[in-house]
């Protein structure tokens, strides 16, 4: 059986580019809580708060609930549930899996292969970072799952990845004329650009583009807060900042907060901007609004 293959062909729900990253979190959670103790089960409501933040976290903006993943993917032959009744999950209903005692862990068959094979647990989760997640977001998201796997079980990961073309980062880097599109950051060591990067705007591992008009010049920081969700684009080609971040502190203010409604720094011209399809996927599926209103001049 080849696992990671199955774990890249998740059956989700699919509508007009929508995420639908529920199944992929709730196998990367199950693998974290299998690598910390094999025999354990997941009993919904004790694991529904940390499936909960996952979803808030890395999910899409709109709320949603971690019984759907729960009960449904046992559809996909690697996961099971069983109530106090016995085998079989109750429905996918917040209430019925909860007074059912409903618990759920990787399917025998795949527990059979993880302990003849230990190096699958990573082979699996790094398919799964690769195929719903942009590459800034993986490290913290083994974190947040509980996976610990090592720099040396990362690498693969990298090395499998449709690759951007060295050609399409100078490209969107010289368009925004090397500082950050954000803030204006445009640091350098001698000449060579330092902590500068070409983000894409839909997402590489969902479809998007490789393509200039699908990218954007950011920092690292702004990169990283871009995609969580914290940082994005209006129409009129402004950084929207979600009411939802919070910072109090002196560099979290000038940093973040104080970027709201500034307008994008580039591209030159000549260069295209971020195309509208491409703002809108990343409004709807990633930004965490509503937007902060501007700050008044």
């Amino acid at each position: 059986m080849d696992w990671p293959a199955r774990v890249a062909t998740l059956r989700q729900w699919t509508n007009n580019g929508v995420r639908a990253p529920h199944k992929p979190l709730l196998l990367l959670y199950a693998l974290g809580r299998y690598q910390q103790d094999a025999d354990q089960e997941l009993v919904y409501s004790a694991v529904e708060a940390d499936l909960k933040r996952l979803l808030a976290e890395y999910g899409p903006g709109n709320r949603t609930t971690p019984a759907y993943p729960f009960h449904h993917l046992v559809n996909d032959g690697m996961w099971e549930v069983r109530t106090r009744r016995g085998a079989g999950s109750p429905g996918s209903g917040v209430r019925e899996l909860r007074d059912s005692g409903a618990a759920g862990r990787l399917s025998p068959d795949l527990r059979a292969a993880l302990r003849r094979d230990p190096a699958l647990l990573g082979q699996m989760a790094r398919t799964l970072l690769e195929s719903h997640f942009p590459p800034s977001l993986h490290q913290e998201l083994c974190e947040a799952a509980g996976l610990e796997l090592d720099y040396a079980e990362m690498q693969p990961l990298m090395s499998r990845r449709r690759r951007r073309s060295q050609a399409l980062r100078e490209l969107v880097l010289t368009a925004y004329e090397y500082r950050c599109a954000f803030c204006g950051y445009d640091g350098r060591i001698g000449m060579i650009p330092v902590g500068l990067e070409a983000a894409h705007v839909h997402w590489w591992a969902l479809g998007g583009p490789d393509e200039t008009d699908n990218s954007v010049c950011l920092c690292s920081l702004h990169h990283k807060l871009f995609d969580k969700g914290v940082l994005g684009v209006s129409d009129e080609h402004r950084v929207m900042v979600a009411q939802r971040f919070v910072g109090h502190s002196t560099a979290a203010r000038d940093q973040v907060i104080a970027l709201t409604g500034r307008p994008l720094l580039g591209p030159q011209a000549g260069t295209p901007s971020i195309a509208p399809v491409h703002r809108s996927w990343h409004t709807a599926q990633v930004f965490h609004g509503p937007a902060r209103p501007a700050i008044a001049a």
